[in-house]
C-alpha cells in the first residue's frame, strides 16, 4: 500500500518541522506550506491524500484556503489545527469544508490517528452483510460509496466518514448502535471536537435520506444512534 501523502499547511516553521518529522517517522509522507496561498498553490501542483491546515495564517487564512480548495475538490479531507476552540469556529470549520479538528497543543499520536482515520486506514472497513442495502426508497452500496434515492434515480457519492457510519447502522437497522463506538473506530477519540464532527455527518446523513418520510435517523441521548425504515 503507498504511503499516505499529507500537505501540511503552517505558518510557524518549527511547528511545522516538528509535524513533517513525527508523521515521516510513522511512514507518512509529507509536503510543507508556510501560508494559505503558498498552501493553495502547492495543492494544486501536489495533489496530496490529507490536507492539514491551520486557520490563522498570514496571506490566505485556513479557512479562506479551505474554501478555495472546495470550490475544484470535494473528496480531499481536511483537517484544521488551531488554537481557536469555541464550538462557533467548530463548525465554522466544517462549514469552510473542514472533515476534522484538532486543537493546539496537540499530541503527534493523536494527529497521526486522525490522519490515520481520515484516509480510511486505521482500521479495516467491516464486512457488509451484503453489497448493498435497500433503505425506504434508497439504495445504499457501500463499496462504492453511493447512496440513490430509486425514485428519481438521484444518485450521491458519500465522503468516507459518512460512507462509514451508515455502513455500521445499516449493519444494525433498528437497533441502537452506540455512538462511542463510532467515534472511536474512525477519529480514534470520543473528545468534544471528535463528537461535534460526528454529529455534523449525522446532520448531513439525515438531509440526504430526507426524501423518504419514512427513514428515521434516531438519536439516543448520550448512547448512540438508531436507523429506522
Amino acid at each position: 500500500m503507498d504511503s499516505i501523502h499529507v500537505l501540511v499547511v503552517e505558518d510557524e516553521p518549527t511547528l511545522a518541522r516538528i509535524i513533517k518529522d513525527a508523521l515521516e517517522a510513522n511512514g507518512i509522507r509529507v509536503t510543507l506550506a508556510y501560508d494559505g496561498e503558498n498552501g493553495l498553490q502547492t495543492f494544486a501542483d501536489t495533489c496530496p491524500d490529507i490536507v492539514v491546515a491551520d486557520i490563522m495564517m498570514p496571506r490566505l487564512s485556513g479557512l479562506d484556503m479551505v474554501r478555495k480548495i472546495r470550490q475544484a475538490d470535494t473528496r480531499t479531507p481536511i483537517l484544521f489545527l488551531t488554537a481557536k476552540s469555541t464550538v462557533d469556529d467548530v463548525v465554522e470549520g466544517f462549514h469552510a469544508g473542514g472533515n476534522d479538528y484538532l486543537k493546539k497543543p496537540f499530541s503527534m499520536k493523536e494527529l497521526i490517528v486522525r490522519i490515520q482515520a481520515l484516509s480510511g486506514r486505521l482500521v479495516p472497513t467491516p464486512s457488509p452483510q451484503k453489497a448493498e442495502w435497500l433503505i425506504g426508497n434508497y439504495r445504499f452500496v457501500p463499496g462504492k460509496r453511493t447512496l440513490t434515492y430509486l425514485p428519481t434515480g438521484e444518485s450521491h457519492e458519500l465522503p468516507h466518514r459518512e460512507n462509514e457510519i451508515l455502513t455500521r447502522l445499516c449493519a444494525s437497522p433498528h437497533t441502537l448502535v452506540p455512538a462511542k463506538n463510532i467515534l472511536l473506530d474512525l477519529w480514534g477519540d470520543d473528545d468534544f471536537f471528535c463528537t461535534r464532527s460526528f454529529q455534523t455527518l449525522i446532520s448531513r446523513l439525515r438531509r440526504r435520506l430526507a426524501k423518504d418520510p419514512n427513514v428515521k435517523l434516531i438519536n439516543q441521548r448520550g448512547e448512540g444512534y438508531r436507523l429506522l425504515y
